[in-house]
């Protein structure tokens, strides 16, 4: 699990739990109508608006998004810095029964690749294409947490109007002017929650996890391509180390010194 995405949404509903419990009692913001104008009709127009495939994909969303990043670069680096070193010594073809074993779909299509001797230019082509496959099916799946970041704060707009209607209604009895007023703006307020602490964040998280899985696979192409050619191991590593930072970079010389030793 994702510590970070854990902390900072406990962060974000604790606060504003803080916010509302030092101005009056929890009990002012709920508001049973406001939650169905808001909740409901963002619900119903996200069903509206998408295909059934992306609905099925809502929940799976929730869970990537506090899902820890399964794969580290540093040890994808010095898993392919192994297979060149074998490759090198027992020729492409002993990366056969490693290729039958790996469980990475894109990195098991590289390596089949590979070691059926397709061409270079064939293997990148190949692999870029189930890159950009990647990229556009999680584009399409992100894109209804953007919409419900968009519907949200409509709802809630719609739900301040309905308030407002009623409070005109009964603008003869002053005494309901204060809590029909409050009832109008507690839509905006679900509305705004809504959008910026559930949909929008969740937006971000998986589309920095989909841009850092793309670099991710540029990285294990490279390293593919540079095992296809028989490139000496060490210039490979030093290759697929120009993909981090300086800070992955020194751990990374860390550990493999540990290892050598």
């Amino acid at each position: 699990m994702d510590i970070i995405s854990v902390i900072g949404s406990a962060l974000a509903v604790l606060f504003v739990l803080f916010g509302i419990l030092t101005g009056g009692s929890i009990l002012t913001f709920i508001d049973i109508p406001s939650i169905f104008i808001v909740f409901g009709g963002t619900i119903g127009s996200l069903l509206l608006s998408s295909k059934k495939e992306n609905v099925k994909q809502l929940f799976k969303l929730f869970s990537l998004v506090f899902r820890e990043k399964s794969t580290n670069s540093l040890v994808v680096i010095e898993m392919l810095a192994r297979w060149s070193m074998k490759a090198r010594k027992e020729g492409l073809m002993g990366l056969e029964q490693i290729a039958e074993e790996v469980s990475d779909p894109f990195i098991k299509k590289g390596l089949m690749m590979v070691v059926d001797g397709i061409e270079p230019q064939v293997v990148r082509t190949v692999l870029g294409l189930k890159m950009r496959g990647i990229n556009e099916r999680h584009k399409n799946n992100r894109s209804l947490l953007d919409t419900g970041a968009a519907l949200a704060p409509a709802f809630g707009m719609i739900g301040t109007l309905i308030g407002l209607i009623n409070m005109l209604k009964t603008l003869s009895d002053p005494s309901t002017i204060g809590p029909q007023m409050a009832v109008a703006l507690i839509t905006t307020f679900y509305g705004s929650m809504l959008a910026n602490m559930l949909f929008m964040p969740m937006s971000k998280k998986l589309k920095a996890n989909t841009a850092e899985e793309l670099f991710q696979k540029e990285m294990i192409v490279e390293g593919l391509i540079s095992i296809q050619s028989g490139e000496n191991t060490n210039v490979m590593r030093e290759k697929l180390l120009a993909f981090l930072g300086e800070d992955e970079v020194e751990v990374y010389g860390k550990q493999y010194s540990i290892q050598n030793n």
